[in-house]
């Protein structure tokens, strides 16, 4: 059976593995929500080295730690604006097959490290809560990626590769509320 610390450090090398594959994907193929998604593998890499470290600190400095995941949260969201813009400046459809095969193989990614994780998120409040909650996210996100590829496939347009791209932004900003959250309460119970 693994530590948490080393479910969190083989989670960050998935991640980081992945984060290569898509980044390089996203921009042969043209499209904001792979891009999106290869800002968040790579958030999530370090969010997971954050939390292998953190881990043998203190109560106190781990919700510190807690609040910074929650601002790295922050990053795919602020990713996908920029590519939005460049998108709207230059509105060609992503490649179809790109989005649908590179969103299959981030799903397999995020799948593993949601089943790694799913046994430690009671433990150690923010900082397991903001590895599972980002790897359940980004899994859905993956659904939302493939189904923007066959659509797009289907129906050539930039819109459902930006409306996917919005929507993994979004389910960031909520896990980044989440995380700040816990981290907060955990402050407090520190504090008493």
């Amino acid at each position: 059976m693994t530590t948490l610390r080393q479910t969190v450090l083989i989670v960050a090398l998935l991640n980081l593995g992945y984060f290569g594959v898509e980044f390089t994907a996203a921009l042969r193929a043209g499209s904001v929500s792979l891009l999106a998604d290869s800002a968040d593998f790579l958030e999530d890499a370090a969010v997971n080295i954050l939390i292998f470290f953190a881990l043998a600190w203190t109560a106190t400095r781990r919700a510190k730690a807690g609040k910074a995941m929650a601002a790295l949260l922050l990053i795919p969201a602020l990713a996908f604006l920029w590519s939005l813009v460049a998108k709207y400046m230059h509105p060609v459809p992503p490649q179809a097959a790109a989005l649908t095969l590179v969103g299959l193989g981030a799903l397999a990614v995020n799948l593993t490290a949601a089943l790694l994780l799913v046994r430690h998120r009671a433990q150690s409040g923010s900082l397991t809560k903001a590895a599972f909650l980002s790897a359940r996210n980004d899994a859905f996100a993956n659904i939302g990626i493939i189904a923007a590829g066959l659509v797009t496939a289907a129906h050539p347009s930039i819109w459902p590769d930006i409306v996917v791209g919005l929507i993994i932004a979004a389910m960031n900003l909520d896990a980044a509320h989440e995380v700040w959250e816990a981290a907060h309460d955990e402050a407090k119970a520190a504090q008493a």
